[in-house]
């Protein structure tokens, strides 16, 4: 009967993923069949810590997260969890092996995310490092599939993918962490005064990230590929609707990808695919 308690973890992990996040498990579903739970294990674990941190105002955080830790450590110890969530994680990193020092760098972010207001320069790139860059480096043990050549070759494309994410968030959602939060991740800005110049600047960082990040995509094994191109598509998406949009309007509402917009890509990627261009 432990399959049963697997299958009904899993579905746990695919839920939360597709009630959080209806464009990243839209994505996760165009990879290939044998990558997507895993995908969608590790996506369900990340977003209960980020509630955690984020959401749940009413209750200790400290402590809710420093028991979510400690749980996640004896349940990759055990092989075992009787939290789904946790359960489906230890299975996922046990069976590909993924490195635990991207789970502390993760769990160190979300402790920033505790007591940090405001970011400097070396602040700022650690918790790009430890909130998106590592979730892109265990997602890469799973598309890489034990093949360490692919993975050492793709780890920077993979960092530099997962922080244009990250930093896009960051821009989408400056009216929740500033005037919610009073969070203010990006170094050296004043959100009070926040000009052309300084989105700008933030901007060309992002740039380049994606361009990064694009030549490690084309590098990727056959079945990952397609559903990371789409995922960077939607984000590159989103990227440019932000750069279109005046400095004092990203701080009164959150950008959003229509979703004929979103349907457009996955139609225009698909094509592409069948042309093999991708």
């Amino acid at each position: 009967m432990i399959q049963l308690f697997h299958k009904v973890s899993e579905l746990c992990s695919r839920t939360t993923t597709e009630e959080y996040s209806t464009s990243f498990s839209s994505a996760i579903k165009l990879l290939h069949q044998e990558l997507r739970q895993p995908v969608f294990n590790i996506y369900g674990f990340v977003r209960f810590a980020d509630e955690i941190v984020d959401t749940f105002h009413d209750f200790d955080k400290d402590y809710l997260l420093q028991q979510f830790k400690k749980e996640t450590y004896e349940a990759l110890d055990r092989g075992i969890s009787l939290n789904p969530i946790l359960h489906s994680f230890q299975r996922t990193v046990n069976e590909y092996n993924i490195d635990r020092n991207l789970i502390e760098a993760f769990f160190h972010s979300m402790e920033m995310d505790l007591s940090k207001k405001a970011y400097d320069c070396k602040a700022y790139k650690d918790y790009i490092y430890g909130s998106a860059e590592v979730v892109g480096l265990m997602c890469l043990y799973i598309f890489c599939e034990g093949n360490k050549d692919d993975y050492n070759n793709l780890k920077t494309p993979a960092r530099s993918l997962g922080a244009a994410f990250q930093k896009v968030n960051f821009l989408r959602d400056l009216k929740a962490d500033y005037n919610g939060m009073d969070r203010v991740y990006f170094p050296g800005c004043d959100f009070n005064n926040f000009t052309y110049e300084e989105k700008c600047r933030i901007e060309q960082d992002i740039q380049q990230d994606f361009n990064d990040a694009y030549a490690g995509i084309m590098q990727l094994p056959m079945k990952a590929r397609f559903g990371v191109y789409v995922a960077y598509k939607y984000y590159l998406s989103l990227f440019k609707r932000i750069k279109k949009t005046q400095p004092s309007r990203i701080l009164e509402e959150r950008i959003r990808i229509p979703n004929y917009s979103k349907a457009l890509i996955v139609l225009r990627a698909g094509l592409k695919n069948q042309l093999n261009l991708i």
